[in-house]
């Protein structure tokens, strides 16, 4: 069986299943199915193969995600059935299992090209699949046909949202000169080799990005890393956000899930760099879940999860008002969840006035003071707020 399980395992990692058809039931007790047909379907954004059980009098659908697909598939046919058809773009491929669990594989001209759910797929991304991009087959995201695997499908699609927000944003970054970026909190850089491909090879501009982080492991693979692929201007420092000091300007500051007021302080950095762009991604937010106190609303703050989660929402209101007091226009735009949380608020801040500081500045005060909050990113700012400020 172990053709058939590297038949399955190749078809299902590469998500090119477009049918398959399951017959000729073993004589088995209990079985009340006769058949059973799979297709690939999109639920919730995450590729699962449906499975149709066929009855004699119904039909029973079972989705099951992509990852898990191999296991159910040689279930059926270590189990089930002595036959099975699975059609792919580039083959079909008839199984014949033996009574004695002899496999045979006849490999047929592909007489389906394309699977019921491409026009879902088939999206239109800032970086295409079918063609190989260098970083993400480095990455494991592609195989080296360009084909994007099944279980980083969810990447694929994470870091192609992430470019369409810095594409709305490519006429705010400065033009006929080298761009500076820095990436706080790079983490294993997914999003930062990302930025560096599709800002220098597709829109052929010069870059110098710097990736930020503590855990120097994690650097050394990303140098080794941005080495073999040759991005010459892109290199990565083990370091800390409040401490770092090295530029005298930055045209974009990123920082995806700095971990509660060390977001405030990429965004300190990014204001007094007078940075152009400032894409920041927050993590967990401790700080006004400490400090709210207010009796009006203590129906929902009486409660643990509602008021972290309130505190959270209130955090990046107060730094999106903020940042639009100190000469941005800023949004609050969804992400996508990053693996290994559900934070998916994207803070995405254009240099440019957004209103009147002084408007903006009541706006806040006010729904700071309704709070009783002191927040981190005031303070770090009171120099560059209006005359009016009085940081708590």
């Amino acid at each position: 069986m172990e053709s058939l399980r590297k038949l399955i395992h190749d078809i299902t990692e590469e998500t090119t299943l477009i049918t398959a058809t399951f017959s000729q039931l073993r004589k088995r007790e209990g079985a009340t199915f006769t058949k059973v047909q799979i297709k690939p379907v999109e639920l919730k954004k995450k590729i699962h193969y449906q499975f149709a059980y066929v009855h004699p009098n119904k039909v029973v659908h079972q989705n099951i995600p992509a990852e898990e697909a191999e296991e159910a598939i040689m279930q059926l046919f270590e189990q089930t059935f002595r036959q099975g058809m699975i059609c792919t773009p580039d083959a079909d491929y008839q199984i014949l299992i033996s009574k004695k669990y002899k496999v045979s594989i006849l490999t047929k001209s592909p007489s389906k090209t394309n699977a019921d759910l491409a026009h879902n797929r088939k999206k239109k991304y800032v970086l295409e699949e079918g063609q190989p991009i260098s970083f993400l087959v480095e990455l494991g995201i592609m195989n080296e046909q360009g084909k994007v695997l099944a279980r980083k499908y969810d990447k694929f699609k994470q870091i192609n949202r992430f470019l369409e927000m810095v594409e709305d944003v490519l006429p705010s970054l400065p033009e006929g000169r080298p761009i500076t970026i820095v990436d706080f909190g790079c983490g294993k850089s997914y999003l930062t080799f990302a930025l560096y491909h599709y800002l220098t090879i597709q829109e052929r501009r010069t870059l110098n990005v710097v990736g930020l982080d503590l855990k120097a492991d994690v650097i050394e693979h990303c140098n080794q890393l941005a080495d073999r692929l040759h991005y010459s201007n892109l290199r990565f420092l083990v370091g800390d956000i409040a401490d770092y000091n090295e530029l005298e300007q930055v045209d974009m500051v990123v920082t995806l899930h700095a971990c509660d007021t060390a977001t405030d302080a990429a965004l300190e950095k990014a204001v007094r760099w007078n940075a152009s762009v400032i894409l920041s991604v927050p993590c967990c937010q401790h700080e006004l879940y400490n400090q709210i106190d207010n009796k009006v609303m203590e129906p929902l703050l009486s409660h643990g999860i509602l008021k972290e989660r309130f505190s959270a929402l209130a955090t990046d209101g107060i730094r999106a008002k903020l940042l639009d007091i100190l000469g941005y226009k800023t949004q609050l735009l969804e992400f996508i969840d990053l693996e290994h949380t559900p934070k998916n608020i994207l803070i995405r801040a254009v240099k440019g006035q957004s209103g009147s500081k002084e408007q903006l500045w009541r706006e806040y005060t006010e729904f700071r003071d309704f709070l009783n909050a002191k927040p981190y990113l005031e303070k770090a700012c009171a120099d560059l707020l209006p005359a009016a400020a009085d940081p708590k």
